[in-house]
């Protein structure tokens, strides 16, 4: 992104901006230097339909230096001239690769350790939750990444995180480098990671538990916690509610690797913030998506007392820091069409599916 100006708006470029907008839009009034120095805010009504208009609009501006921002205030519509222009420097794929490669040897190290019979040294053992994560994982940030491509958007590849223990991983993430242009694009980027992510994360889970045995729960150990579509797949798979009776299903590497895209996905789709769920709150219900940070930290904190698993303090601590910025699209008024708040809506049910209430719990012999 270039510097932004602090400068007052010269009237000279005021005029030639405004000449630019006039035939996108029929104003009522102008203000110079509002909501800052610099900016030139517009009020009024756009003559054209504005998600067809708004990169032939965009374009003029870029040549005085501005990008346009369109906001609701009250019952009126501002089209906001903010000086600066989004310039997008290209990536370093390299880091990149290095990372999925570390990232590789820690879901292996993972995977093999829990095997009988390893001794430190066969991680290739441990291929099948490998491959298993790091297709889970794959498709939710490539799904994140061809659709803000889709939408013109800058973004970097996938960055994958290694962490050698638990899941061998702390997941993935893409870095935008700009706003996109408005709450479709918005949407679509949001909810594209968590249900590509699933299409991988559902058969992966039932081929594994498939092939996991079922067997008395005895001795110490540690317990993997149920999420609403996980108990309902070890039913459809065993016939049963598990764990129960005595038994439970002593998860294999793919089954594992399963439970852990369901863990993930649900972990993102919490609705706060710059996480999924954050982006899919906030196209439907705007600014008003703010509302839900004090419930989620609440609802958090009682689950941290309860359950006294220190994942959710984390999670608390990590959301007081990133949980209350939303990503606010360059168009903020452009409303969702019916197919994509179906989809919204689906996504946000979602999280209420795969969402883990304790994820891990320590059984006492």
């Amino acid at each position: 992104m270039s510097e932004e100006t602090s400068a007052a708006v010269s009237p000279v470029v005021a005029e030639a901006v405004r000449d630019e907008v006039e035939g996108f839009f029929q104003l009522d009034d102008i203000t110079l230097d509002w909501p800052r120095p610099g900016y030139i805010r517009f009020r009024g009504v756009f003559l054209r339909d504005l998600e067809s208009c708004y990169d032939a609009l965009s374009e003029r501006l870029r040549r005085y230096g501005f990008t346009p921002m369109v906001r609701r205030e009250g019952d009126a519509i501002a089209l906001i001239a903010a000086p600066m222009l989004y310039e997008h420097s290209p990536s370093d794929w390299r880091i990149n690769l290095v990372l999925f490669l570390a990232t590789i040897l820690t879901t292996l190290w993972v995977g093999a350790a829990n095997e009988p019979g390893f001794t430190g040294y066969e991680i290739w053992m441990g291929w099948p939750f490998s491959l298993s994560m790091l297709l889970i994982l794959g498709a939710h940030e490539l799904g994140h990444y061809f659709a803000a491509r889709h939408h013109k958007a800058p973004v970097t590849l996938p960055y994958f995180i290694p962490f050698p223990t638990l899941l061998g991983t702390l997941g993935a993430v893409i870095r935008l480098k700009g706003p996109l242009k408005n709450r479709r694009a918005l949407l679509d980027m949001g909810a594209a990671g968590p249900l590509a992510g699933l299409v991988f994360a559902v058969p992966i889970l039932f081929i594994g538990l498939a092939t996991s045995p079922l067997v008395p729960i005895a001795g110490p150990g540690l317990q993997e916690g149920n999420s609403i579509l996980y108990a309902v797949a070890k039913y459809i798979v065993f016939g049963r509610w598990l764990p129960g009776g005595g038994v439970d299903v002593l998860v294999n590497q793919v089954a594992w690797a399963g439970w852990a895209g369901l863990l993930v996905t649900g972990l993102n789709l919490i609705p706060v913030g710059q996480l999924d769920g954050g982006h899919v709150a906030y196209v439907l219900f705007g600014r008003r998506a703010g509302r839900l940070f004090w419930p989620v930290i609440i609802g958090l904190a009682a689950l941290a007392l309860l359950s006294q698993t220190l994942t959710w303090v984390l999670w608390i601590g990590l959301l007081f820091l990133f949980g209350r910025v939303y990503a606010e699209p360059l168009d903020d008024v452009t409303p969702l069409d019916p197919r994509r708040r179906i989809v919204a809506i689906f996504t946000l049910l979602l999280f209420f599916l795969v969402f883990v209430p304790v994820p891990i719990t320590v059984r006492m012999p």
